[in-house]
C-alpha cells in the first residue's frame, strides 16, 4: 500500500553540494562499518549511507570511478518527482566481527523494481549474486554473504517503482528473521485490510444488485452503477490483498493499475449520475457538466497511460494524476452547490449528502496522508487514508440506496397512474365502440321498425280493409273465412305496431313502457265484459329501459291477460305499477283462480312468460290469491 507505516526517506543527488531542503547527518563518520554478524533483527542503515544517483540507462561500472558520494541525509517527504525514473545508488561499509561466515537481507523499501549489489574495490566494481528470498517471499531483498573477520563496502543499484510514494527506507535483516518481519508489517495493517474486504462484498452485493435490477427490465443506470462499485470494489480488493507487498503485479498495480481502476470506476458513476437523474430533461447544467468530466477524464487515462508507458515523465505522469483529482473534487464542489439550490428535489438531495459524506471523508483521506500518525493516540486504522475514503463510500451508498428507494416508489406512483389511465382509456374505448354498434343497432331497429310500418303495416291495413269491404258486400252469405282473415290481420297489425313500438328507440324508457301497456289493457278489455283497473303512482322514475326487455315485458303482460280474458271467468282485474326498489307489475283477477289440474290448458304460456321475464334479467310469479295474481318483478 502507499504511506507505509514507518519510513526513513532519503534524498539522492549527483550535485557536488547537498540539496537546500536535506539535513545533514549529525556526527556521521564514513568509515564506521555495520557489523551484521551483531543484528539482532533488523538494523537500519541511515546513519552509515552516503549517496548518489545515475539515469536510468547510466552504467554504474562505468561511471563508478567519476562519482563522488556524499554523505546521507534524512529526507522528510517522498523522493521528488524528477527522481522516481533515475537509478538509486547507495554505499554503506559492513563487516563481520564472528568466526563464521554470516549472512543478511538488504531492504531498500517496498517500491523498487530492480536490485543489484556490487562489492567496491578500489575503483572496480564486483557484482554480488542476486539472491531473493526463497519461495514464495515477495519482498525486494537481496542477501549478502560475508565471511568470518572480513568487511565489505557495497554499493547497492535500484531502480524506483514510479509511485508518488516512493521512499527509501534501506535496512539490514537477520537471515531468519526475514518471515517474521513480514509478519509484523502486515500484521499493523490488517484491521485495515479485514475493513476493506468487509466493504469489497457490500459492494460485490450492490454489483449484483444492480445486475439483477437491469436483467430484469431496469434502466441501464443500474448497469452503469454495477461498473462503479465493481471496478471501485476491485481497485480495493487488490489494494487490500496486494498491501505490503513487492510482487510485479503489485508493483504494476501501485504505479499505474490503481489510478486507471479508479479512474473507470468514476465513468461509471458519471454515466449513472446522468441516466438516473434524467439530466438531458431535468438538470441540463449537470448534463453538460457530466459530459465535460467524463471527456476529461478519458482525455486523462489516455494522458497518464501514455506518460507511463512510453516516456520517464514521471511528473507528467503524477502532475496529470493530480490535477485529474483536483478536477475531480471541483465538480463535487460544484454538484454540491446546484443540489443544495434545489434541495427540495428530494432525489437530488438524498444524492447531496452521498456526495458531501465522500467529499468530507476523501479530505479526511487527504490530511490523513499528508501528516501520517494524525490520529496515532487514538487508533492505527483512523491513521490510514483508505479507511476514511471507505468511510465515505460507504455512507455516499447508503445515500444512494435511500434516493433509489425514493425513485421507485414515484415510478411506482407512475407507473400505477399511468397503468390506470390506460385502462381507463381503453375502457373508454370500449365504451366508445359499444356505444358505436348500439348506435348502428338503434339505427338498424329503426329502420327496419320504420319499414314494417310502411311496408307490412300499409299491406295489412288493405288486408284487413278488403276483408271488412268483403264482408259488407255479402253480407249474411259471409265465409267463415273472411271473417278469419279479417281477425288475423287485425291480430298480425296488432302485433306488428307492438314489434315497431320496442323497436324504436325513443321508447327505450320506463314511462313509456307503463302508458303502452296501460292503453293496451284499456283497449284490449274495451268490448269485453271484464272491467279493467290500472293504479299507477303519480311519479315515475326516469329510468332508460332498453326495447328488448320492454318487449319481453310487454308480451309478458300480454300473455297474463289473454290468459285472463280466455280461462279466468273474471269480471275485474287490477294492475298495480310500483317503482321502489324495483320495478313491479301485479296483475289480479277475481276470477277462479289457477290450480294444479288446469295448468296443463296454458302450460306453455306460464313456461314462455317465465323464460321472458327471466331473458329480461327479472322474475315471474304466479299463485291463486281469491281468483290470480301473476307478479312480474325487473330491476331496473
Amino acid at each position: 500500500m502507499r504511506n507505509p507505516g514507518f519510513t526513513v526517506l532519503l534524498f539522492l543527488s549527483l550535485s557536488l553540494g547537498m540539496m537546500p531542503h536535506l539535513a545533514k547527518g549529525q556526527g556521521h563518520n564514513s568509515d564506521n562499518y555495520i557489523d551484521i554478524s551483531r543484528i539482532e533483527l533488523v538494523k537500519p542503515i541511515k546513519a552509515y549511507i552516503s549517496s548518489a544517483s545515475l539515469g536510468k540507462y547510466e552504467s554504474l561500472e562505468k561511471k563508478y570511478g567519476s562519482i563522488q558520494f556524499f554523505p546521507g541525509s534524512i529526507l522528510k517527504s517522498p523522493i521528488p518527482n524528477e527522481y522516481i525514473t533515475r537509478r538509486v545508488v547507495l554505499k554503506f561499509k559492513i563487516c563481520n566481527t564472528s568466526d563464521s561466515t554470516v549472512s543478511a537481507w538488504y531492504f531498500p523499501g517496498y517500491f523498487f523494481k530492480e536490485i543489484q549489489l556490487y562489492k567496491a574495490d578500489s575503483d572496480q566494481l564486483q557484482p554480488l549474486p542476486s539472491v531473493s528470498p526463497p519461495g514464495k517471499i515477495e519482498l525486494s531483498c537481496k542477501k549478502i554473504v560475508l565471511p568470518a573477520h572480513d568487511s565489505m563496502t557495497i554499493l547497492a543499484e535500484m531502480l524506483p517503482l514510479k509511485t508518488y510514494i516512493n521512499s527509501l527506507e534501506p535496512v539490514l535483516i537477520h537471515l531468519h528473521y526475514l518471515k517474521s518481519f513480514i509478519s509484523v508489517h502486515r500484521i499493523s495493517v490488517r484491521t485495515e485490510n479485514v475493513i476493506t474486504y468487509i466493504f469489497c462484498g457490500l459492494l460485490m452485493m450492490m454489483v449484483l444488485f444492480s445486475l439483477a435490477n437491469y436483467l430484469q427490465g431496469g434502466g441501464n443506470e443500474f448497469l452503469y452503477y454495477s461498473g462503479y462499485a465493481f471496478f471501485t470494489g476491485f481497485m480495493l480488493f487488490l489494494k487490500a490483498l496486494l498491501n505490503l507487498s513487492t510482487s510485479l503485479f503489485s508493483m504494476y498495480m501501485e504505479s499505474y493499475l490503481d489510478f486507471i481502476m479508479q479512474g473507470a470506476g468514476i465513468l461509471f458513476y458519471m454515466a449513472f449520475m446522468k441516466k438516473f437523474l434524467e439530466t438531458k430533461t431535468k438538470h441540463r447544467f449537470l448534463n453538460y457538466l457530466y459530459n465535460g468530466g467524463i471527456l476529461m477524464l478519458i482525455f486523462s487515462l489516455l494522458l497518464y497511460s501514455y506518460a507511463y508507458y512510453f516516456t520517464d515523465n514521471f511528473s507528467l505522469q503524477n502532475n496529470t494524476e493530480n490535477l485529474t483529482k483536483v478536477l475531480l473534487i471541483a465538480m463535487i464542489v460544484i454538484f454540491l452547490l446546484y443540489s443544495f439550490r434545489r434541495r427540495s428535489d428530494r432525489l437530488l438531495w438524498y444524492l447531496f449528502w452521498g456526495n458531501l459524506c465522500l467529499f468530507i471523508f476523501s479530505l479526511f483521506s487527504q490530511f490523513s496522508v499528508l501528516f501520517n500518525n494524525l490520529f496515532l493516540d487514538i487508533s492505527a486504522v483512523l491513521n490510514q487514508g483508505i479507511f476514511y475514503y471507505e468511510l465515505g463510500l460507504f455512507l455516499e451508498l447508503v445515500f444512494f440506496l435511500l434516493g433509489l428507494s425514493y425513485k421507485n416508489r414515484q415510478q411506482l406512483i407512475v407507473e400505477t397512474q399511468e397503468k390506470e389511465k390506460l385502462i381507463a382509456e381503453n375502457k373508454l374505448m370500449e365504451y366508445e365502440k359499444e356505444l358505436a354498434v348500439l348506435k348502428a343497432q338503434q339505427q338498424e331497429r329503426e329502420r327496419i321498425s320504420a319499414d314494417m310500418h310502411d311496408e307490412l303495416g300499409s299491406g295489412m291495413t288493405v288486408i284487413r280493409l278488403m276483408s271488412e269491404i268483403a264482408k259488407n258486400k255479402l253480407q249474411d252469405q259471409t265465409p267463415s273465412e273472411i271473417d278469419k282473415i279479417s281477425e288475423s290481420a287485425n291480430e298480425v297489425l296488432n302485433k306488428m305496431n307492438a314489434i315497431i313500438w320496442s323497436m324504436n328507440s325513443s321508447n327505450d324508457t320506463l314511462d313509456n313502457l307503463v302508458f303502452y301497456i296501460r292503453a293496451y289493457a284499456l283497449e284490449y278489455f274495451e268490448n269485453t265484459p271484464v272491467q279493467c283497473e290500472i293504479n299507477i303512482p303519480s311519479y315515475i322514475p326516469q329510468q332508460e329501459l332498453a326495447g328488448d326487455k320492454r318487449r319481453n315485458i310487454f308480451l309478458s303482460v300480454k300473455e297474463a291477460l289473454n290468459n285472463i280474458l280466455k280461462h279466468a271467468n273474471a269480471s275485474k282485474i287490477i294492475i298495480d305499477f310500483i317503482f321502489a326498489p324495483v320495478l313491479q307489475i301485479k296483475i289480479k283477477d277475481n276470477g277462479t283462480g289457477i290450480d294444479s289440474a288446469r295448468l296443463r290448458q296454458f302450460g306453455n304460456g306460464l313456461k314462455n312468460m317465465a323464460k321472458r321475464m327471466e331473458s329480461a334479467g327479472g322474475s315471474f310469479k304466479i299463485e291463486k290469491n281469491n281468483g290470480t295474481l301473476v307478479v312480474l318483478e325487473l330491476p331496473y
